[in-house]
């Protein structure tokens, strides 16, 4: 009966020898996920400049889509010195049937205003976002977004 117990003993010492993982092993397993959170990370990253270009693009559309709105109430574009703002609130003109959008201008997605002029370079008027630099010119994420592209 003791040779049983001490068998029992040792098994069972074993196995709770044997429940956890060694230093190493959790320790390659951490170096496995950074690297692929590395990987993912770095693609997501990259998609996300692209979306914010996609996204500039909408909301020029679709402040361009306002502007020939008040442009059919009022006779003529906002001048400059109006600027987007009279898409949202009546500069007292006559004929302004809006608010022309929903909310109030929006800035683009890197958190900066529209530059809008009229009369524009490049037609009846211009509106534009210098990308993420902020800057004229630029490729990528830097890259500008206009109306008349």
């Amino acid at each position: 009966m003791s040779h049983c117990l001490n068998m029992k003993y040792r098994i069972e010492k074993r196995a709770c020898s044997q429940k956890g993982f060694t230093l190493i092993e959790l320790l390659v397993v951490m170096v496995i996920l950074g690297l692929l959170v590395g990987l993912i990370g770095l693609n997501v990253f990259k998609h996300l400049g692209e979306s914010k270009q996609k996204a500039t693009a909408v909301q020029i559309s679709m402040l361009g889509d306002a502007l020939d709105a008040f442009r059919l109430g009022v006779g003529r574009y906002p001048s400059t010195d109006e600027g987007l703002e009279a898409l949202y609130k009546n500069p007292g003109l006559p004929g302004w049937d809006g608010p022309y959008l929903r909310k109030d201008v929006p800035l683009d997605p890197w958190g900066k205003p529209y530059i809008y002029r009229c009369p524009g370079e490049h037609g009846d008027y211009d509106l534009e976002s210098f990308g993420a630099d902020g800057q004229e010119g630029g490729t990528g994420e830097n890259a500008d977004v206009t109306s008349w592209q």
